[in-house]
């Protein structure tokens, strides 16, 4: 146990109790007050060993000291720090300005912390079990710090203003009455929101939060299986990046840093929805092996987010939804396998302008990505893909995804539509492959001259004609429009005559499908 240096007994309330005239006396002298008994077991604060009247100050003689306590010694600072002390009764500084630094570490919390409207220069909260914080617009100039403290009935930090740091590393938080762990709707943190490996039961709530620097969700656990949101946090707005990305345990490393070999790994879970809508974010999103389990009705929703960077690289989950829609990307960083399948992704108005894949993410998957998608035919997604394509130099890869888009409209089309849609696939592949047109061609005009070799063939005009030449005689046929001087001069009989006609329709589709996909291709010029 520390006590303060130079006691004096008629400096000291009457009413206090020995543990209490100690602190009152720790305070003046601006030192560590600890009545911890150097057993980890019994001074765990979250274990079931019983702290007596030794370990116990009321929470009124807590609030006297901060809102109003005694001036320090001389060549003091006046300050609350407490070590495995109980604290009984309700503690509550609604509305107080409390001026002393405030440090609590191990210590125990019989009732409800309330703070709502208090301010604070800093205020620290580590390893601490608290029933309840209740801390609406309370307002710090420096720190916040909630480590591993426990909160069996949540916290509320609704429109609280943390003009630095907030802390919440390794606590554990269970829902409140309505279903919140944590509710901080309106929270604005100067600089950096820290809640790594938090375990969060009930919903954590950030709606319209701001935060200065970065938010950092690494390895915590949200799970929320009474409704419909783990994270709620629409409008929310992160100055740089958003981190949902693993931790390591136990690691003495600093937040961000890659941990030492051998240390244990634990991903960010989320057992429930999670949503992002309307999110802007400075630098980015960071999904990095990220676990989603949602059931039938909850979605991974980031519509109409805006970050330069999505880091999509978490594992698919298994069911519910991915929301994409009306999101606007620079960098879209991705895995094929972080993706869901058909029916179960959004991405109706998605903008990106680079794709940065990491490991195998061939063509034919991107396109499997965007199909899955569109449930119901949408160019959008297609003509998107194309764009990037095309402008990362892939000009053949953004014509497949374009000829891609053709034959999924095709199966939307009426039966006559789509088998013109077939013969303008097989023929020319829509335009985006004009060089079968020659093909085609070259084939056509190959087994008619062969055919027609062998034909009867008596002229018209027996007075004046030219000699009879199969090739430019079927190159006449196919050749719509172009007269070449053969077709009008002999008369064929029976089934050469069918021929012919057959040449002659297969030219003009031949050639309509070519004047299609030009047009086509036109246009998209």
């Amino acid at each position: 146990m520390t006590e303060g240096a130079g006691f004096v007994a008629g400096d000291l309330p009457d009413e206090l109790t020995a543990a209490e005239a100690g602190m009152w006396q720790a305070f003046r002298n601006g030192t560590v007050y600890d009545l911890s008994s150097g057993d980890a077991v019994v001074d765990d604060p979250h274990g079931g060993h019983p702290w007596g009247p030794e370990r116990s100050v009321r929470a009124r003689i807590v609030a006297w000291l901060l809102l109003d306590g005694p001036p320090a010694l001389a060549g003091r600072v006046s300050s609350l720090k407490l070590t495995g002390v109980r604290i009984t009764d309700t503690l509550d500084l609604s509305g107080g300005t409390v001026q002393p630094y405030v440090e609590l570490r191990g210590c125990r919390f019989d009732e409800e912390v309330r703070l709502p409207e208090a301010r604070f220069t800093t205020l620290r909260l580590v390893e601490c079990a608290v029933p309840r914080l209740e801390a609406a617009r309370v307002h710090t100039e420096g720190d916040l710090h909630l480590p591993r403290c426990r909160f069996r009935h949540g916290v509320r930090l609704t429109d609280a203003h943390i003009g630095t740091d907030l802390l919440l590393n390794q606590a554990v938080v269970h829902r409140d009455r309505s279903g919140r762990s944590i509710a901080a709707d309106g929270l604005t943190v100067g600089q950096d929101l820290q809640a790594e490996l938090l375990e969060s039961h009930g919903e954590l709530s950030l709606r319209a939060a701001q935060v200065g620097v970065s938010l950092s969700l690494r390895g915590a656990t949200l799970d929320n299986p009474y409704s419909r949101y783990a994270l709620n946090a629409p409008q929310l707005t992160v100055e740089r990046t958003l981190y949902l990305t693993p931790a390591g345990v136990g690691s003495p490393l600093l937040s961000g840093t890659t941990p030492a070999r051998g240390t244990r790994i634990q991903p960010f879970e989320c057992r429930g929805g999670l949503r992002l809508d309307d999110g802007r974010f400075g630098d980015a999103v960071d999904l990095e092996r990220a676990r989603f389990v949602l059931t039938d009705d909850q979605a991974l929703s980031m519509r109409r987010v805006q970050t330069p960077e999505l880091r999509f690289l978490g594992d698919a989950p298994q069911s519910g939804q991915v929301l994409l829609s009306g999101a606007r990307i620079v960098n879209l960083v991705d895995r094929a396998a972080s993706w869901p399948g058909p029916g179960s992704l959004h991405m109706g108005g998605f903008t990106y302008e680079n794709l940065v894949p990491r490991g195998p993410f061939p063509l034919t998957r991107r396109l499997d990505w965007v199909a899955a998608a569109t449930a119901e035919y949408n160019p959008e997604p297609y003509e998107r893909l194309a764009t990037v394509l095309r402008e990362a130099g892939e000009d053949e890869d953004a014509r497949e995804v374009l000829l891609a888009k053709q034959r999924r409209r095709r199966e939307t089309l009426p039966p006559a539509g789509k088998i013109w849609g077939y013969v303008q696939d097989w023929t020319v592949a829509y335009g985006y492959r004009p060089g079968r047109a020659a093909v085609w061609m070259a084939v056509l005009w190959a087994a008619g001259t062969l055919a027609f070799a062998h034909a009867d063939h008596p002229p018209i005009n027996h007075d004046g004609h030219p000699d009879w030449n199969p090739a430019l005689f079927t190159l006449d046929l196919l050749l719509p429009v172009i007269d070449l001087g053969q077709v009008g001069q002999w008369q064929l009989r029976g089934a050469w005559q069918w021929l012919a006609a057959v040449m002659i329709l297969l030219g003009w589709i031949l050639a309509t499908t070519v004047a299609a996909g030009a047009t086509r291709l036109l246009r998209r010029g």
